[in-house]
């Protein structure tokens, strides 16, 4: 079996996990970055029960890919995200299940996001495996799906920090 690429990274914020987790789960937010990320359209859905939520984003992007992959997804991508937050410890972090899929695609990101009280603020941890399974290319787009999430997530990080601010 062919082992995934692996995507991790961390972000900081300046506000405790129960900030964060209401900003992850406020749809307004979230249309903001398919926004600013440059989607053509987008569709969120937020469904919060109890101390837990299901986020599910589906945005259509421009294909901004290497030719390669161009020839395979055309001149959009549609991703369906989905994200099933579980409830706060007693310390206030949380765990969510993600996937992303590349709709009519071979291609998925499954893993997990943390959020952990970090001194006065938090850190949220997205980790997650990148698997295209297309025989001899899927290795060679991996790591373009990985750099589209990394902006994706740069995003995220700067409009974060601009919500918890106010």
């Amino acid at each position: 079996m062919m082992r995934a690429m692996e995507l991790r990274e961390v972000l900081e914020y300046d506000a405790p996990p129960d900030r964060v987790f209401a900003m992850l789960g406020d749809a307004g937010w979230r249309e903001r970055v398919c926004e600013e990320q440059r989607a053509e359209s987008w569709d969120v859905a937020v469904d919060a029960v109890d101390d837990q939520a299901w986020v599910t984003v589906v945005r259509v992007l421009p294909a901004r890919v290497p030719d390669l992959v161009k020839s395979m997804v055309g001149k959009t991508i549609e991703t369906v995200q989905t994200e099933k937050w579980g409830p706060a410890a007693a310390d206030g972090s949380r765990r969510a299940d993600f996937h992303v899929q590349v709709k009519g695609q071979p291609a998925t990101v499954t893993g997990e996001v943390r959020l952990e009280p970090s001194g006065a603020g938090t850190r949220q941890t997205v980790v997650g495996d990148v698997r295209v399974k297309i025989p001899f290319v899927g290795k060679r787009i991996e790591p373009e799906i990985a750099k589209a999430l990394r902006a994706g997530i740069t995003v995220e990080r700067r409009l974060g920090a601009a919500y918890l601010a106010r």
